[in-house]
């Protein structure tokens, strides 16, 4: 008798070999626009040679080639650590990144006599310093993708977190004026040659509890007690988070004398909260306390002085710059004649005069780029930091946890807020910050800690996108179990 030999079954899920080919996808997608972004770097480096030393040097990709080894390296331990991310956050980093550190080596250019300026070493000056803060930026973020396999296991540690971030927040209100205090601001941890600015990364830790503590109280928040012109208020006993975080952030403003940061930290919880709860009345209720305690602090600082007495003064140059346009003003008046001095389309890379701007490698980047790209250029790039936004919220909308919803959602806007906080105050639509203009300023802290906040959108992103086993759709949950299971809080999925 002949048996009939079967024909072999085919594999009983394909699931395994489309998650393969879609990450690989995005991640070819990712490494042909971040070579696209270092061509741009190179491009905008020669163009700057070109314009500051009338040739073009041989050495002039070396720059863009360095900056690309390191963003390279990024790139390969996001194929093996997050291979489902988004694609887009890379490149987009890297391009500001890149033209932070490109514009940082046109200043110590001009800075530089005309005979030393064809010698001057490519890692020499603010510029090679930024390059090697970069280096060590984008190893932190590795190390972080490396360490945080799970983005729920961050709430773990929230309430240590939470007391890191307060008091890292405090440390340069209490320290003397000596060694905390620039520009008028107290932001500043200044220990010798050394410098830290412990707010940049006080930001994510207290965010991260933001979250946490969100998710455990999202139902009691989202109640309301009454209904005026069509907005739910909620209760008054309800009001006492905001209230809290309403008082640090003015102590802020007050103590360590600066706008900007006490808006950041407020903004950013407020925000989170209506994320967390879908109610616009905290929205109003937050601008409504934000607005009237700087305005009582600016009474106060025309009456009383004092502690006070900076926001006044930072206040009335808003008002009117050009009332001591030599003095008080003349940081704010600079920027405004370098932004329209640019006009429409600048005065081309390397074709302006940034070293007339006080600060401009770190308050006042943006006004020294305006100047040589113009509203155009000055355009791309808030772009593309509308596009690091835009994906942030996007994986806070596709991940399927609330903590992980949160956590995107305010990454997400704080970095947006940050932006808008410096150039409004560049732009003079508010009262000028002490802020530093994300990955194109000068400086280490805020670029590790701009580095470590797109680690953890990596995360999220690759938690949102990552397929079904089985199946090519996005997973409902990665291993671990989510925050609320594991602390005992609601286990309710937040609407997008």
């Amino acid at each position: 008798m002949t048996v009939a030999a079967t024909p072999a079954s085919p594999p009983a899920t394909t699931g395994g070999q489309n998650g393969v080919r879609l990450a690989r996808s995005r991640r070819n997608a990712e490494l042909s626009l971040l070579m696209l972004a270092m061509v741009l770097v190179a491009a905008y480096g020669a163009m700057v040679e070109a314009s500051v030393l009338d040739r073009v040097t041989p050495n002039f990709w070396v720059p863009a080639a360095a900056l690309s080894a390191v963003f390279l390296g990024l790139h390969v331990a996001i194929r093996f650590l997050a291979p489902f991310a988004d694609p887009a956050l890379l490149p987009s980093v890297a391009l500001l990144n890149g033209l932070g550190v490109g514009f940082l080596h046109r200043l110590d250019l001009a800075r530089a006599t005309p005979a030393e300026r064809a010698d001057l070493a490519t890692f020499a000056g603010t510029g090679g310093r930024q390059l090697a803060w970069t280096l060590i930026s984008v190893a932190l973020a590795a190390g972080l993708l490396a360490v945080v396999r799970d983005h729920r296991s961050i709430s773990r540690y929230a309430y240590t977190l939470g007391l890191a971030g307060i008091v890292l927040v405090m440390i340069p209100a209490v320290l003397p004026s000596s060694i905390s205090e620039i520009n008028g601001a107290k932001l500043w941890v200044r220990v010798g040659g050394f410098s830290i600015q412990p707010g940049e990364f006080a930001k994510l830790a207290l965010l991260a509890f933001f979250a946490y503590y969100l998710v455990r109280k999202r139902e009691v928040l989202s109640l309301a007690s009454r209904r005026i012109l069509g907005v739910d208020l909620p209760r008054g006993r309800d009001l006492g988070p905001v209230v809290v975080v309403w008082l640090i952030s003015l102590l802020v403003l007050v103590f360590e004398k600066d706008l900007g940061t006490s808006l950041l930290y407020f903004g950013m919880f407020v925000v989170t909260l209506y994320i967390a709860t879908e109610r616009v009345s905290w929205l109003l209720i937050g601008l409504v306390l934000f607005f009237g305690g700087a305005y009582l602090a600016y009474v106060l600082g025309s009456t009383v002085g004092g502690p006070f007495a900076n926001f006044y003064l930072r206040a009335e140059i808003w008002l009117d710059p050009f009332a001591d346009p030599y003095n008080d003003g003349y940081q704010l008046v600079q920027g405004l004649l370098a932004l329209g001095t640019g006009g429409m389309f600048g005065a081309g890379p390397g074709g302006g005069q940034p070293l007339k701007l006080p600060e401009v490698q770190n308050d006042f980047i943006f006004a020294g780029l305006g100047e040589e790209i113009g509203l155009f250029g000055l355009s791309a790039l808030l772009v593309i930091y509308l596009l690091i936004v835009e994906r942030g919220l996007r994986a806070a909308l596709a991940v399927h946890d609330s903590f992980g919803k949160l956590l995107a959602g305010g990454l997400a806007f704080t970095l947006g807020l940050q932006v808008f906080v410096i150039v409004g105050g560049i732009s003079r639509l508010i009262p000028l910050t002490g802020q530093t203009t994300p990955f194109l300023s000068a400086g280490g802290s805020s670029l590790m800690a701009n580095w470590l906040l797109i680690a953890v959108l990596l995360r999220v992103s690759d938690a949102a996108r990552r397929p079904v086993s089985g199946g090519s759709g996005p997973a409902p949950r990665p291993t671990g179990g989510p925050p609320e299971q594991l602390h005992g809080a609601p286990t309710e999925v937040i609407r997008p």
